[in-house]
């Protein structure tokens, strides 16, 4: 399954549900609410480095959290959201072990929370960040505007007050990275419901943070990071995902172009069969069809060679020098360039990779750019097998219809 491409299309499915079905009166659980959780969604992913499925999986959840608003309103709009993530993702050929997975993150949000594994955990935390941010009390405005709406009667603050109080005082973050992140935010909220209902006044002694703030000081405080023998950085988290996610789609395009390869040498080598076991030793007695069976034929072989030619491995020498290390020029990630080599050769060279930020960067790069090469490749050569066997079957076809019409009598 390409989680990257479904992810894609979940995403615009999404988006177009939402703007078909946009009702003035849901100015919280709206689109923009749904884009947030997912943003956060996204923190929480960068932090944990959770791998590609359980990252769809969270993905996916915080997509169709609350789109249940837009289909019957606030009750059960959890359960229908999770009917709704489940039909598209079958129809998008979903595993029932992730659909099952998703709907459990989107019904875990249920108040009160009870997630039981870390995506689900995660998808509670991106849906009530801003409890922990100074934009809660514009947030929890909207929210009463909202609720006011959907009961067609007014509600008192005191009253919402009250109600606030009492959900963040039952609420706890359930991801170690939100509560560091946000708790002390979230009590400086808490603490100042408590003093407006008692008509103290309101004093904070902390400054609240808003999102725009944590964004901001995440980037301008970065989480420490090992230091080399040389004292250089290795790569963050983000350049980490980046190289992994580049890789990773790069592999997929590889197994696609190896698939189109094999269906098309398939196909051609069952057709070349037919033509030499049957349709050639006909030809005596059909000499009129002679032409339009070279033809298909030779197409059938050009097809064959080009897919051949897009899936044959091309083997570097397998070796590296000294001199390859000292000047950065190696990529040590693939082993087409140490395969002969020693593992002590190797391991020496690779530690000097890895005690290189330079080099490590060079070396990543390098690595996807090899890939990127690789594919063009394919994909060329593809292109050509396809459009060879497009045409010459079309060509084909239509030479054995004349051959028959015209000398078959």
């Amino acid at each position: 399954m390409n989680y990257s491409q479904v992810l894609e299309h979940l995403k615009h499915d999404v988006i177009r549900f939402y703007k078909e079905r946009e009702q003035p009166g849901l100015i919280y659980h709206n689109l923009n609410h749904t884009q947030e959780v997912v943003a956060h969604a996204v923190k929480f992913l960068d932090h944990y480095q959770l791998d590609d499925r359980d990252a769809f999986i969270v993905m996916a959840a915080a997509w169709y959290h609350d789109i249940g608003y837009f289909s019957g309103g606030q009750a059960g709009h959890e359960e229908r959201g999770a009917g709704m993530a489940a039909a598209f993702l079958r129809e998008s050929g979903a595993g029932e072990d992730i659909i099952l997975a998703v709907r459990n993150c989107i019904l875990s949000t249920v108040l009160p929370q009870t997630p039981a594994t870390l995506p689900e955990q995660i998808i509670c935390d991106s849906d009530l960040f801003h409890f922990g941010t100074e934009d809660f009390a514009e947030r929890n405005k909207l929210m009463r505007k909202e609720a006011e709406w959907r009961s067609g009667t007014k509600i008192e603050k005191s009253e919402w007050r009250r109600k606030t109080i009492a959900l963040l005082e039952g609420h706890h973050f359930q991801t170690d990275y939100a509560r560091q992140l946000l708790d002390e935010t979230k009590r400086i909220n808490l603490d100042r419901l408590i003093q407006k209902e008692s008509g103290a006044e309101v004093v904070s002694t902390v400054p609240l943070i808003s999102e725009k703030a944590i964004a901001k000081e995440e980037k301008k405080t970065p989480e420490p990071e090992i230091l080399s023998k040389k004292g250089k950085n290795k790569p963050d988290r983000g350049i980490q995902t980046m190289f992994r996610i580049s890789s990773s789609n790069h592999q997929r395009l590889s197994d696609m172009a190896d698939n189109k390869a094999h269906i098309m040498i398939t196909t051609t080598s069952i057709i070349i069969s037919v033509l030499l076991s049957v349709l050639i030793r006909k030809l005596e007695d059909n000499p009129h069809l002679v032409i339009p069976t070279m033809i298909l034929l030779a197409v059938c072989l050009i097809t064959m060679v080009f897919s051949i030619l897009a899936t044959r491995p091309a083997i570097p020498d397998g070796r590296f020098t000294h001199d390859d290390i000292t000047q950065k020029k190696v990529n040590l990630l693939f082993f087409g360039n140490f395969y002969r080599m020693s593992y002590d050769e190797y391991s020496e060279g690779i530690n000097a990779m890895m005690n290189d930020n330079e080099f490590l960067y060079g070396s990543l790069t390098k690595d996807v750019y090899s890939q990127g090469i690789v594919l063009g490749k394919k994909y060329r050569l593809l292109r050509i097998a396809y459009n060879v066997f497009m045409y010459g079957i079309v060509v084909a076809t239509l030479s054995f219809v004349l051959s028959t019409i015209v000398f078959g009598h």
